[in-house]
């Protein structure tokens, strides 16, 4: 189930960063990622009230884990300037690459308090293959 989730999650990124991508076209960077953020607040408002949740922070979060808000923002600014630049697949697969570096290294170290899962050197054969690829990308752009 998981496993389906998580492609269903990579459709909806395609999907998102070529929407994003393409707002920039009809207002600006700054205007678009502000539009976009706006209406992810409304969108979530509405769950939250639809769920009648109520919005309380009480336990003692770290105040680290607030930086995704800040990370997210650069992250729709640089998706929107890379996507009209060198396109929709180009944009996702390099991005990928870079979640997939930074994981490893996340997994492995058990950063932010997540569990250990070592790295293990037959992924090395992975990351070439994906790296190739990626490379056949950019010269055949």
């Amino acid at each position: 189930m998981y496993k389906i989730s998580a492609v269903f999650i990579g459709i909806l990124i395609a999907i998102m960063v070529t929407f994003n991508g393409l707002l920039v076209n009809y207002t600006n960077q700054y205007r678009s990622i502000l539009i976009i953020h706006i209406v992810g607040l409304i969108a979530i408002t509405i769950i939250l009230i639809l769920r009648k949740e109520k919005f309380n922070l009480t336990k003692n979060i770290p105040i680290y884990l607030f930086s995704g808000g800040l990370i997210g923002v650069l992250m729709v600014f640089l998706n929107n300037l890379c996507f009209n630049s060198l396109g929709a697949s180009l944009t996702l697969s390099l991005g990928i690459f870079g979640q997939l570096v930074l994981a490893c290294f996340i997994d492995h170290y058990g950063l932010f308090g997540l569990n250990v899962y070592k790295f293990k050197k037959k992924k090395i054969i992975g990351f070439f293959i994906i790296f190739s690829g990626l490379v056949t990308m950019i010269y055949l752009k």
